[in-house]
């Protein structure tokens, strides 16, 4: 298999990288639009409850990556047919990592103010490490065929359980902002700790959304490991491809009678984001893995897919001493020239300049950054 001078698979990396360049762009475009004065393209921003965008698409890219990652770099581990109690531990810890840098950055304005700020439960890392974990053990201790039958069996039963009635009384309706039995979980047990509280709060991060997490990153274990067994040919390529499509239009189908929800992460979202992924794979492993393409401008994504949880957790912390005045005089020049979407983004593109910075030296020096 054709890949970078440490080992690493080109095409996820790049794709990583792709992810992450793409959480930066979406949060800040979201960030400065709830400043004002602001406007910012509809694909940039997440959709308001179902429905599906660009900025959709985004999060659970890197969750597929997440299980081809752990396809990737545990398969020698599951050639020796048992995994050791230390594989676990590091897993354990890994996943604790993510879960205590997640906390971290969820509540850096609690921190800063504890009598006037709520802190929050989940979040994005959150979200990672608890997946990351779950997947990992599945992967370590069960055959193929039953893992695809796990997250099948995982998708299948989230449905009937987001149509729960509520026990507080708000009628379900998908299509309705937490009017739903997921929703109501959040509410009732996470309480003032959840995103969005009030009677028809929700946690797009929270608990029970894990479960069809799971089983995309089970699909991203899959793509991982046809990757491994098919190595550099033809037949690698198409197979993602076909498997993309697939899932892209099954997502579309099953959208029609279950909506896309990216904050209940239905099962419908999951098919119809894990689609494209694996699409943007196939092509990304044909044009690097398999013909070896050398792009320019592919080091600087490359920097961001490497080190790509540490360019995350940076550009939260740095997110938070932004200067909106900042941000508008760099969308005064370019709204000189450009239209005012347009103008919009070079504040969003001198902040991802500014994280780039550090994790491009990393890359260039060959070092990567584990959480």
């Amino acid at each position: 298999m054709a890949q970078g001078q440490s080992g690493r698979l080109l095409s996820l990396d790049l794709l990583r990288g792709l992810t992450v360049i793409g959480m930066i762009l979406v949060n800040s475009a979201a960030y400065l639009q709830s400043l004002g004065g602001f406007p910012a393209y509809p694909v940039l921003l997440h959709s308001a409850w179902a429905g599906y965008t660009a900025a959709d698409a985004v999060f659970p890219a890197f969750i597929i990556m997440v299980g081809v990652s752990i396809a990737a770099s545990m398969a020698p581990v599951k050639a020796t047919g048992e995994a050791s109690a230390g594989m676990i531990g590091q897993v354990g810890l890994r996943s604790l990592r993510l879960i205590a840098f997640g906390l971290l950055i969820s509540n850096i304005y609690w921190l800063a103010d504890f009598d006037h700020n709520h802190w929050r439960a989940f979040g994005v890392l959150q979200r990672i490490g608890l997946t990351f974990f779950a997947t990992a053990l599945i992967y370590l201790y069960a055959a193929p065929r039953a893992r695809l039958v796990l997250a099948a069996i995982l998708l299948l039963a989230y449905w009937p359980l987001t149509l729960l009635p509520c026990p507080d009384g708000i009628p379900t309706d998908l299509n309705a902002v937490g009017a739903n039995f997921v929703s109501w979980t959040e509410r009732a047990f996470l309480g003032v700790h959840a995103y969005r509280t009030g009677p028809h709060g929700y946690d797009p991060e929270g608990l029970l959304g894990v479960v069809p997490s799971i089983a995309q990153a089970l699909i991203g274990v899959a793509a991982g490991e046809w990757l491994l067994a098919k190595g550099r040919t033809s037949t690698t390529v198409i197979g993602l491809a076909a498997a993309g499509a697939a899932l892209t239009l099954a997502g579309l189908a099953w959208g029609l009678v279950f909506p896309p929800v990216k904050a209940l992460w239905t099962s419908s979202y999951v098919l119809l984001s894990s689609g494209p992924a694996l699409l943007a794979l196939a092509g990304l492993y044909a044009a690097f893995d398999l013909k070896g393409w050398r792009v320019w401008g592919a080091g600087f994504v490359l920097a961001f897919g490497v080190n790509a949880i540490f360019a995350y957790v940076l550009h939260e912390l740095a997110s938070i001493v932004l200067e909106a005045e900042a941000a508008r005089w760099l969308f005064a020049q370019g709204a000189r020239i450009l239209p005012p979407e347009a103008a919009s983004l070079v504040p969003v593109a001198a902040f991802i300049a500014a994280i780039w910075l550090p994790v491009g030296y990393l890359y260039r020096r060959g070092w990567i950054v584990k959480i």
